[in-house]
């Protein structure tokens, strides 16, 4: 028998080829048609594989909370952990910006993201931040990285300086920011992050305080 003339449909190449869709022309323009098309099939050949759209989103989402690195919860105290997880969370989704609006909707059912939650929170715990404030400080971290990812602060500038002539500020030097995008939003990031974990370490003193003068 000759080989097929389309290759055999498999769940890692319908999502692949999904991702890669969207990553192109943008969440809002995936349809199981277009999908089809793409991989030279009818849109009734995917539903075998992914029943919905949604089902396939789910995985996709998966796929790419699966990078993200929980491990230094495990090894480093809960200031380096916190900065070293956020990190490794903000570079699984800036490889993917435009799906990003489908990860910040939240935990809900999906293994991946339920696996980050229970491991930053129980990391948090175990360092001795009470249950509440563990998932306050996820939840804010979480802010943080998302935030830093759904859009691009600094390309959003235009390279033309006479836009901003009339902006005394904005005319020394907004019109430089659009081509040095990444690092800044990068700097950006490591200063929202940085902050917010400074900010976090006289709240954990007075935790430790308290709990030693209790014990005493």
């Amino acid at each position: 028998m000759g080989r097929p003339r389309v290759p055999l449909l498999s769940r890692e190449r319908i999502r692949t080829a999904a991702l890669d869709l969207i990553d192109r022309d943008g969440l809002a323009d995936l349809s199981m048609r277009k999908l089809g098309a793409e991989l030279g099939v009818q849109a009734a050949s995917l539903y075998g594989h992914y029943p919905t759209k949604d089902d396939l989103l789910d995985d996709i989402a998966d796929g790419i909370t699966a990078d993200i690195d929980t491990t230094f919860f495990d090894t480093a105290d809960w200031r380096t952990a916190l900065m070293d997880w956020a990190r490794s969370y903000r570079a699984a989704l800036v490889r993917h910006p435009n799906f990003v609006p489908y990860l910040a909707a939240g935990p809900g059912a999906r293994e991946e993201n339920l696996r980050v939650a229970d491991d930053v929170y129980g990391g948090l715990v175990r360092a001795g931040w009470p249950p509440r404030t563990a998932t306050m400080i996820g939840a804010a971290a979480r802010y943080v990285v998302v935030g830093s990812t759904v859009s691009s602060f600094s390309s959003g500038f235009s390279d033309d300086v006479t836009l901003y002539d009339r902006y005394p500020h904005l005319k020394q030097g907004a019109h430089l920011l659009r081509g040095r995008a990444e690092e800044i939003d990068s700097e950006s990031f490591e200063l929202a992050m940085g902050a917010f974990v400074a900010g976090l370490e006289p709240r954990y003193a007075a935790l430790r305080a308290g709990r030693t003068s209790a014990t005493g």
